[in-house]
């Protein structure tokens, strides 16, 4: 099970999980991952769970890579106990997911058995995810730069609409 080997600060605050992924969202070592398709936190216990159905899937043929990190200290307060008397003790560990990234990559062994125990660790995390390869991803990718470029030129087209003045028609 992953922690941390030492942190600045025990305990942290729950913060916010909005938006995408803003990092960590491209294959970068593998040919296949898994890939958040929600936000939510995966605990340390969860993705050694993933980690070995997979690794167990694939006979230990193969190549896994795990790219999240449980950095987020999780606190509870003891059963049966009165408000107040400050925050409670480190309980877990967890790694704050948002859509896009990806969590784990493989490689190594054919699309179909990669698949396969991707979908089997997918079943171990409380949140949904999609099956990406490089394919689909650099597809995605396409997408993504001709959206973006389509709305540039609108944008041109809409400025430059604005910039010219428009001639006043006398009768």
């Amino acid at each position: 099970m992953q922690i941390p080997k030492r942190v600045k600060w025990r305990k942290q605050q729950k913060g916010k999980m909005r938006g995408i992924a803003d990092r960590g969202g491209t294959l970068h070592f593998g040919e296949f991952g898994l890939q958040a398709a929600e936000c939510g936190r995966i605990n340390a216990k969860q993705i050694e769970a993933a980690r070995v159905a997979m690794t167990r899937h694939v006979k230990r043929g193969g190549n896994i890579w795990v790219r999240i990190f449980p950095h987020k200290p999780i606190t509870k307060k003891a059963a049966e106990t009165r408000m107040g008397s400050g925050k409670g003790n480190v309980e877990e560990w967890a790694a704050v997911i948002k859509p896009g990234r990806i969590v784990f990559e493989m490689a190594g062994i054919p699309q179909s058995e990669a698949f396969q125990a991707l979908k089997l660790a997918a079943h171990k995390l409380p949140l949904k995810f999609k099956l990406v390869n490089k394919e689909i991803e650099a597809k995605a990718i396409a997408k993504k730069v001709a959206v973006s470029e389509a709305s540039k030129a609108k944008n041109l087209a809409n400025a430059a609409n604005k910039a010219a003045p428009a001639k006043a028609v006398q009768k």
